[in-house]
């Protein structure tokens, strides 16, 4: 089998894999229709997509510590299928509530909380999850290709909402039967969980119930100055520049004049080249923390490139590269914290991976829409990529000049390292854990 798709060998990881294809397709198309939604319904509407994604981002910035605890205490398989129970239901209602004409803009705004709530517990037990269906020499591949199965839903999706949006007539009723199409698609993965045979996972035992394990979590991530400086990285991309869905928006409707099929093709475009940075960061068998930092890099200044770009035409065929720098460093970022990660503790430190990756979103999202209604949609764009730049350049820095920076590694599991020769290796990592 082809190195990229060497985790497919495992059945249990075919059966997971295609379940979450299935369910992520559906969760772009209800992205793009939700989107549009709040635009067919709001008067302002760049600072109600704002809202709206705020609020579905929202629960992973409160919820995530209690998440990640849940996560470590509960076998994963059983709370995943609760997951995607907690996630259909709101999107059917909101789905009924468009569909029958009746939705308002906070309907939106209270479903895309009871969304994001079932997200938040979804994310962190999800994200462990992987390291028990495959063996740690397949683990940056099976992260690698699920980030390409996110993103071939993400070539598809998108696409395929936008051209249902716009034969139904592209109004809220048309939006309303995308959304429910969404909630349908839960019942793929939770098949998949089920088939899965349980003799061959390699189940951590659930930790069990004791004070503070949040903050050894907590504590865990702040005697690593490695993770620490991922951290600082992501959260600075997260808040202000992966506000895709806002100002993909704003771009194609108030910059471009288009509509909502032009609207979705933008996000297809995007993932063309979130899939080939997904396709080729499965290939790596090695992991550099310097990979985080220039693709964070090269994603900031892609940006500030898109908010400049003159058409149309010119705006969408820059899209691959913006989804190409962005999920190479994503990829890279996620795939650090989990092969890194004491596997007892990786619940917990995924959660708060995810706490400050998305649960930046919340902070950025209303600043973003603001500034596109106040300045144009432009700017969301240029100061995004800005302040992406400033940011990792602030936290590299930082890092750099923290003492034993540039030390050598001490273990794959848990000692600090340089951002120069540090390479995770997943035959190193099992060695480290036997």
């Amino acid at each position: 089998m082809s190195p990229t798709f060497r985790s497919l060998h495992n059945p249990n990881y075919r059966r997971y894999a295609a379940g979450a294809v299935v369910s992520n397709t559906g969760t772009w198309m209800q992205r793009v229709a939700q989107d549009w939604l709040v635009l067919q319904l709001a008067v302002n509407g760049g600072t109600a997509v704002g809202i709206t994604t705020g609020l579905q981002f929202l629960p992973a910035l409160l919820l995530s510590p209690l998440a990640g605890v849940v996560a470590d205490r509960v076998p994963k398989r059983s709370l995943l299928q609760v997951t995607q129970v907690m996630m259909a239901v709101p999107a059917f209602l909101l789905g009924l509530l468009a569909v029958t004409g009746v939705a308002e803009v906070w309907h939106v705004y209270v479903l895309a909380l009871v969304f994001g709530i079932g997200t938040a517990f979804d994310a962190p037990a999800r994200q462990s999850f992987v390291s028990e269906i495959v063996s740690d020499d397949d683990l940056t591949n099976a992260v690698g290709l699920n980030s390409a199965s996110f993103n071939a839903a993400r070539v598809v999706g998108p696409a395929v909402a936008g051209v249902l949006i716009a034969a139904l007539g592209g109004g809220a009723t048309a939006t309303g039967w995308v959304i429910m199409i969404n909630a349908v698609t839960y019942l793929a993965p939770i098949l998949a969980l089920r088939r899965m045979n349980p003799e061959t996972l390699s189940t951590v035992t659930p930790a069990g119930r004791t004070p503070g394990m949040a903050r050894e979590g907590l504590r865990y991530v702040r005697s690593r100055p490695d993770l620490m400086l991922v951290l600082a990285i992501v959260f600075v991309v997260g808040t202000f520049g992966l506000n895709f869905q806002m100002t993909s928006a704003l771009m194609a409707t108030d910059v471009f004049g288009k509509g909502a099929t032009e609207y979705g093709l933008l996000g297809t475009f995007m993932a063309v080249g979130s899939l080939t940075g997904a396709l080729l960061a499965a290939r790596r068998t090695r992991i550099r923390l310097r990979l985080v930092v220039v693709a964070a890099i090269a994603f900031g200044l892609s940006e500030v490139v898109a908010g400049l770009l003159p058409t149309y035409l010119t705006f969408a065929v820059w899209m691959p590269v913006l989804g190409l720098t962005a999920l190479t460093m994503i990829t890279a970022a996620n795939t650090l914290m989990q092969v890194s990660t004491a596997p007892a503790l990786r619940g917990r430190v995924m959660a708060l991976y995810l706490m400050i990756f998305m649960g930046g979103t919340p902070l950025g999202a209303p600043v973003v829409g603001w500034v596109g209604e106040t300045f144009g949609a432009r700017w969301t764009l240029l100061g995004g990529g800005a302040m992406t730049l400033i940011g990792v350049g602030i936290a590299t820095a930082l890092y750099l000049l923290r003492p034993g920076a540039r030390s050598p590694v001490l273990t794959p599991a848990g000692g600090a390292g340089s951002l120069f020769p540090r390479v995770w290796d997943n035959q190193a990592v099992a060695r480290a854990r036997k």
